[in-house]
Formats: structure tokens, sequence, C-alpha cells
């Protein structure tokens, strides 16, 4: 080694090199969100929000064209929006509830009985709306079932039939198995007709042939400080014999 070089010595100062640049600097923070993307990538999530956007502004004004009062608007795109709602997004309320039930219909059915002897009994109407009603009044927890199984399957059938008890639809043959299973259900297939046969007037037991439906519909009457004339009497809709 020269005379004239020399190491630095200890606590000398490093060159001023070394201090301009360090070899590991970290790299600068990346902004949070969409904006710490590149470029390609910023416009494709723009997009998809975009369409989120828009897919739930559609949906939400086709469920209110649904749930609000007939309109203008809901009258000239109905297809549209009944397309769109159903079957996923239906709903059983109507904004407002501006038409609001004004009826008591009671369901009840009744069976066509074949006696051990071989004679065949009709039984009277069974109330089977009343019986729901007695179950739900002064209980706590009422059943789902006995708020609403019988209400909805009445519902559901009178929506897709005509006035002639006639399907309109594909739901019609669903609508009447669903009916009858429920009405099966109530009764006992071993059942008594509740009428009185023979010479001794006793009740005839046997095995359900086939049932009956029909609903008893009696309009609400208007209350005393009302000036409104309310046709009270009980319209019968009956549905023809099923056969078990």
């Amino acid at each position: 080694m020269d005379s004239n070089e020399h190491e630095p010595a200890e606590g000398d100062a490093p060159p001023a090199a070394a201090l301009a640049a360090p070899p590991h600097a970290p790299p600068p923070p990346r902004a949070p969100g969409i904006a710490g993307l590149s470029a390609p990538y910023r416009v494709v999530a723009a997009l998809a929000l975009g369409a989120v956007a828009v897919a739930a502004c559609w949906h939400l004004a086709l469920v209110f064209l649904h749930v609000a009062p007939s309109n203008t608007v809901s009258k000239q795109h109905a297809q549209t929006v009944d397309g769109w709602i159903y079957p996923e997004f239906e709903q059983n309320w109507k904004l407002f509830a501006p038409n609001p039930l004004q009826q008591n219909i009671a369901v009840e059915v009744r069976a066509e009985v074949r006696t051990d002897e071989g004679l065949l009994v009709v039984g009277n109407w069974r109330d089977l709306s009343a019986e729901d009603g007695r179950a739900i009044r002064h209980s706590l927890l009422p059943s789902h079932t006995e708020q609403n199984e019988l209400r909805r399957a009445w519902d559901f059938f009178t929506g897709s039939h005509d006035e002639e008890n006639k399907s309109n639809g594909e739901r019609g043959e669903l609508a009447e198995q669903y009916l009858r299973r429920i009405a099966l259900d109530r009764l006992d297939p071993r059942t008594e007709a509740d009428m009185a046969v023979g010479k001794g007037g006793r009740l005839a037991v046997g095995r359900i042939v086939r049932i009956q439906l029909r609903a008893a519909t009696t309009a609400v009457r208007a209350p005393e400080w009302s000036d409104e004339q309310t046709d009270t009497q009980t319209y019968y809709r009956e549905l023809p014999w099923w056969t078990v």
C-alpha cells in the first residue's frame, strides 16, 4: 500500500455519494381504493359499479310499480313488470293498502263417504276457516299454518282459475293439488260423515271417496256512523267434486 494512502479512521463521515442514494429505499405508498389500481383496472371497476347501480335502480323501480296503486305507467308496462317480478320477487302487499279487504271469506269442505255397508253418504259442510280462527283466538303464539296456509291456498286457487273454476294457466293444476292436500289433511281418511242415515239416525262411518270445497263470502258491515249501504248476504263459490 502506498504510503500516501490510508484507510479512513473509525468514526470518519461516510462519502457524500453514499448519503445521496440509500441502497434500500421503501416504495411510495399506494393510494387506497380504486385510485390505487392501474388505469385499465380502474376502468373495469368503474364499469362494474355502474352496472350494479343501474341494475339496483331498475329492480327498485319495477318493485315500486308492482306494489304501487294501479297507474298509467304500471298499466302500460304491466307485462315487463310481471315478467321481472314473478316468481322470484313476488310481493303480497300493496303500497299504502289502497284496497283493504272488506270481506270475510270462509273456506268449507264436505266429504262423500262410502260406508262399510257400501252406502255413499254426503256429509255436511265443515268450516275449516272457523277452525283456524278458534285455534288462533287467545293464543299467544299462533302458528303460521293456522294463520295463513288455508287462506293463501284459496288465494292461489282463485288467482289461477276463472269464475267457472277453469284453470287459466300452468299454475292451475298445482293450485288444485295444493288445496286438495290441505283439505284432506284436515279430514280423517276414515271419517264420520256429519249426516244421519238409516232408521236409527246413526252417523255414517267409512272411507272418503270424494271431497268438495266452497268459499262463503260475506261483506263486512259498514260502521254505524257511516251512510254506506252494504250487502251482507253470504255468497258461495262451489268447486267441483274431486276424487280422492
